[in-house]
């Protein structure tokens, strides 16, 4: 164990994704993680990238710029992980880091300066060309496709995945149209799964129709049971620069109806359905194509031969190996 380089993991907020790295990189080095809190970091953070050989930033934010720099004081190799927030900003909706100069430039910054740069899809790589020019590797998300696998019996069901905390969120997440579609399906129950704020969970349960669920916080374990019974997993986002509870869904079986935005037909494919956003009839129309669907193992083929943890591993190994290695 002591032989093997020694990497390092930033980021500025505790998050899955992140945690499934670690694991992938505790097999192969010596991983260490680090919660990057702001300049009061910077110290310890300089005294993690002393004795690491590769440092790993995850999102291109203030974590991403402060270990781009002292990698480059230090000479050491650095990586940074665009997820997709942190490189966009649309200002028709409020939405993305890049919305004022100063973190314009600390962004660029480290995207300019990294050794490497990776993006969760082909989508969020045209993020971060629209403010460097350079290579970029895209990497995408991964499932776990032996956990997250069908079980017995689909149930008349749709989920959605969405924490909603503000008047964005619902924006991002298609959250009205959710409903709105809800309300025209009486005998199919819907669900909304994840963690709201006491505002918006009391605010979601009034206008909910009958036939929707606001299920709030779950397990893994729970979140899973919902995947394994639900027969369509809808993503009705105006922007996501992945979808891993998408992917989740649809290793476990579920058929997915996602708007024809940002990430989303990168990881539906031809296995689903699309809707514009915002469109409630047609929703409507394609939820009802959805639930009818026997495409569930072609869902499941397509994360599994695209998406799957191993895939993912593999990819960042060759990548830091050749940083070590050349």
């Amino acid at each position: 164990m002591n032989g093997k380089p020694r990497i390092l993991i930033t980021q500025s907020d505790p998050a899955p994704f992140v945690d499934r790295d670690v694991e992938i990189f505790s097999k192969h080095f010596q991983v260490e993680s680090f919660l990057f809190k702001g300049k009061k970091s910077v110290p310890a953070m300089a005294a993690h990238i002393a004795r690491s050989k590769v440092v790993f930033s995850w999102s291109a934010l203030g974590n991403a710029t402060t270990a781009v720099l002292l990698s480059r004081i230090m000479r050491k190799k650095s990586l940074v992980v665009a997820g997709g927030w942190d490189v966009f900003y649309l200002p028709e909706i409020d939405y993305g880091a890049m919305r004022s100069k100063k973190r314009i430039r600390r962004t660029t910054y480290a995207l300019k300066h990294a050794d490497r740069v990776l993006a969760v899809s082909e989508f969020t790589k045209k993020g971060v060309l629209d403010w460097v020019d350079r290579d970029v590797d895209v990497v995408y998300n991964s499932v776990d496709t032996e956990k997250f696998r069908p079980s017995c019996g689909k149930k008349n069901l749709v989920i959605t995945v969405a924490g909603i905390s503000d008047p964005v969120r619902m924006k991002i997440k298609g959250i009205e149209t959710f409903l709105e579609a809800a309300g025209r399906m009486d005998d199919t129950v819907f669900a909304i799964i994840g963690r709201n704020s006491p505002e918006w969970d009391k605010k979601l349960r009034k206008e909910a129709p009958k036939n929707t669920r606001i299920i709030g916080w779950s397990s893994q374990d729970e979140l899973l049971s919902y995947y394994q019974a639900a027969k369509v997993y809808a993503q009705l986002s105006y922007h996501e620069s992945f979808g891993v509870s998408l992917a989740e869904g649809m290793a476990c079986g579920c058929i997915p109806v996602a708007t024809n935005r940002s990430a989303l037909p990168e990881v539906v494919g031809d296995t689903g359905f699309y809707v514009d956003y915002g469109d409630v009839d047609g929703a409507v129309e394609a939820l009802h194509k959805a639930l009818r669907s026997t495409r569930s193992q072609d869902c499941r083929n397509r994360v599994k031969e695209r998406f799957s943890s191993g895939i993912r591993e593999e990819k960042l190994i060759e990548i830091v190996n050749h940083e070590l290695y050349g």
